[in-house]
């Protein structure tokens, strides 16, 4: 297991795939407003799963936003997109800029604590652009994130900041999984906005 400081110049994977961590984009204040306004006023709906045939609601609460109503479907649940807010439009614009790329959609996870995490997974669904960007800004309680590579079972680690941005694009989806692990160390929520690019079929 690997944990690196920051360093925005340096991909944390050692192949397969490009993991950028620009640590702050935004000071604190600026943070911490982002992260009430959001709490107070996105759509939050619990999650629903559909694993070997059940249904299962889990304690995360999402919201799927974008510039168009794209459908979006993962875990066999299909969510419809709600219209960009004027926040996350600015949030988006500072994610553009930051990361070279443009985005038309962005996932939101609501986590109310340690005790919520999320599983092994990649980001590989077919809607989304093949080998494309995803920002993932991350506002409230500090959490670990993992990475582990499908075949060589290799993992590397990273906290992710209040107010942090990271980036995963390239071949990484096809290579390596990610997740959140739970912790008891947490007890306070945290928000993650990832935008993404979908491409209509």
């Amino acid at each position: 297991m690997k944990l690196f400081s920051f360093d925005p110049t340096h991909n944390l994977l050692p192949q397969d795939g490009t993991v950028i961590y620009y640590g702050k984009v935004f000071k604190d204040a600026t943070a911490n407003q982002y992260y009430n306004a959001l709490l107070q006023s996105i759509a939050w709906k619990n999650d629903v799963s559909n694993i070997f045939g059940k249904r299962i609601v889990t304690k995360r609460k999402v919201a799927w936003y974008a510039e168009k109503p794209f459908s979006y479907t993962y875990s066999n649940e299909t969510k419809i997109a709600l219209p960009w807010t004027p926040m996350l439009i600015d949030i988006k614009s500072i994610a553009e800029e930051k990361t070279g790329h443009t985005y038309n959609s962005c996932l939101l996870n609501l986590y109310h604590d340690g005790s919520e995490g999320m599983a092994w997974h990649s980001d590989g669904e077919k809607m989304l652009k093949k080998d494309g960007a995803i920002a993932s800004l991350s506002f409230g309680a500090e959490r670990k994130f993992a990475f582990k590579h499908k075949e060589t079972k290799e993992t590397v680690s990273l906290n992710l900041e209040h107010g942090s941005l990271l980036v995963m694009k390239d071949e990484i989806q096809d290579y390596w999984l990610h997740r959140l692990p739970p912790t008891k160390k947490v007890s306070s929520p945290r928000i993650n906005l990832t935008f993404r690019t979908i491409v209509e079929q």
